[in-house]
């Protein structure tokens, strides 16, 4: 790394889908890898949309307006299938989803900007004005913030930055989302999702759970997420190629961004026999080399 954010970022890459109903947190709660029922004013939360057989099909944070209105922030290239496919399962529940991106403001606040959610620990939230602000892992040490707020909110006043700049940062963060390029290609926890606080094995059954814990708790999980560099261009859905067995990937790119100093730096999801020892490659086997560098927290499995 070569340099710290430090400013605002415009998010145009994200989505909002609004959930409204008295039956919002219930609805969701049935759905989603994360505890949304006792989700309290202060807290956000990461959380995973998973097909029957666990694999993510859309990743959120999950920002609470009131009582009756929740927020799914998403990638915006899956908010259309993401919507349709979670309005399927409503059925009788008092709850309404819609495209909401139109109707709020979302801006990466990094460095000196996310000073407002100070005191936060990730996920945690609060109000600033008609804001909501949602602590994010940290990039490098440097302080994250998600800015949610209604659209024409008086945007925080800040240096600009580039979606590129927040993307990087994503990546030092060592959270991936799921885009389009990655959809179905992981189970939450090959994107250390359990250990970041997107997974609740305590609460109650949603599409894939059952996939989702045994996972975890049989021993069955062989793929984690890593940080790499590259001198090279890298980007998400790319295969991933170990030198002892170049004919089979190890595993795929989640989510790439280019480094300040040159080159990208990516999360990659791989095997974890792979990430021990020998050479690993993006997009062949001769492609180019990748480099592991240190993850900024402690896997669950760790601690």
């Amino acid at each position: 790394m070569s340099r710290s954010l430090d400013g605002v970022c415009a998010l145009t890459h994200l989505g909002v889908i609004r959930v409204q109903g008295e039956e919002s947190a219930s609805f969701l709660h049935s759905q989603l890898t994360q505890d949304i029922a006792l989700l309290r004013p202060d807290q956000a939360r990461l959380a995973a949309f998973c097909n029957a057989k666990g694999r993510m099909l859309a990743s959120f944070v999950v920002v609470a307006r009131g009582p009756d209105e929740i927020l799914l922030v998403t990638s915006h290239d899956l908010l259309a299938p993401t919507l349709k496919r979670l309005s399927m399962f409503v059925l009788r529940a008092k709850a309404r989803l819609t495209d909401a991106t139109s109707e709020f403001d979302l801006r990466g606040l990094a460095g000196a900007a996310a000073g407002v959610s100070e005191g936060l620990t990730p996920w945690g939230k609060r109000e600033s004005g008609p804001a909501q602000v949602v602590r994010l892992y940290p990039a490098d040490a440097q302080p994250r913030a998600l800015w949610v707020a209604p659209a024409g909110t008086q945007v925080p006043q800040a240096p600009a930055l580039t979606v590129e700049d927040w993307l990087w940062g994503e990546v030092r963060s060592g959270i991936a989302p799921v885009t389009a390029a990655t959809v179905e290609a992981f189970v939450p926890q090959m994107l250390n999702y359990e250990s970041v606080g997107g997974v609740n094995f305590k609460k109650g059954c949603y599409p894939g759970q059952e996939v989702v814990a045994r996972s975890q708790f049989r021993g069955t999980l062989k793929r984690r997420a890593f940080l790499v560099h590259a001198d090279s261009a890298l980007q998400a859905g790319q295969d991933v190629f170990h030198g002892s067995d170049p004919e089979q990937p190890c595993g795929l790119v989640a989510e790439a961004a280019p480094a300040p100093g040159g080159g990208f730096d990516a999360i990659v999801a791989i095997q974890v026999s792979a990430a021990q020892e020998g050479q690993l490659t993006a997009a062949s086997p001769t492609g180019p080399a990748l480099t592991l560098l240190p993850l900024p927290y402690a896997l669950l499995a760790d601690i």
